[in-house]
């Protein structure tokens, strides 16, 4: 296994539990974590905010990398790079209204994680939300605001919530990008959005996984 790049099939996480392997694969995933965090901390401006945000990150940097080892995802993992790998699509992901208004009416729940279509300045992104509220034919997640069944953005944002597949959900969790319609280098995914990928029900879409 190359040390540049340590690759692990997430259906055999499970058989490596508490292996030499799975210790290092750990390690690395703690590092990249660190790492990215606190470039992004740098740039906060509110001392009080600072603190509590470090005061924290101990506790979600180590919960984050428990649960990506010991997790059932079929993508693969660049351990020392904290990121998810999967073959991008070479066509843009759209939203379909009619097929978003079918999910959402029905199977629209608390605590369902689902893929955003993010449209804006000619780059498209797909990121993972959580919904944490429901009312009156609509969705609220938890970073992106209210949705109607639709997928439509109430908050006049490039927003769209969308029915989640396995292509749309592999996307979100690898940070693939399209820049004018071409596919672009992937986006590094903040802590939160790894915990979320962890969360991810891929045997059924549909269900939250507990």
């Amino acid at each position: 296994m190359a040390a540049s790049k340590q690759l692990i099939d997430g259906h055999q996480q499970s058989e490596i539990w508490q292996t030499d392997l799975q210790k290092v694969v750990y390690a690395h995933l703690c590092n990249a974590f660190y790492q990215r965090e606190v470039q992004r901390l740098v740039a906060e401006p509110s001392p009080e905010r600072l603190r509590r945000q470090l005061k924290s990150l101990p506790f979600y940097i180590e919960r984050a990398a428990s649960l990506v080892v010991n997790g059932g995802s079929p993508l693969e993992l660049d351990a020392q790079n904290g990121t998810w790998l999967a073959k991008q699509k070479p066509t843009v992901p759209q939203s379909e209204p009619q097929t978003n208004y079918a999910f959402f009416s029905v199977y629209a729940k608390v605590g369902l994680i689902i893929p955003v279509l993010i449209n804006a300045y000619g780059l498209v992104k797909i990121k993972l939300d959580c919904v944490d509220q429901i009312a009156d034919n609509q969705i609220h997640c938890n970073e992106l605001g209210w949705f109607d069944y639709q997928g439509i953005s109430l908050e006049q944002q490039p927003f769209f919530a969308l029915k989640p597949n396995k292509s749309l959900m592999a996307a979100g969790c690898c940070g693939h990008q399209w820049q004018h319609t071409k596919r672009c280098s992937p986006r590094v995914l903040s802590l939160r959005e790894m915990l979320l990928a962890t969360n991810i029900n891929w045997r059924n879409l549909k269900q939250t996984l507990v």
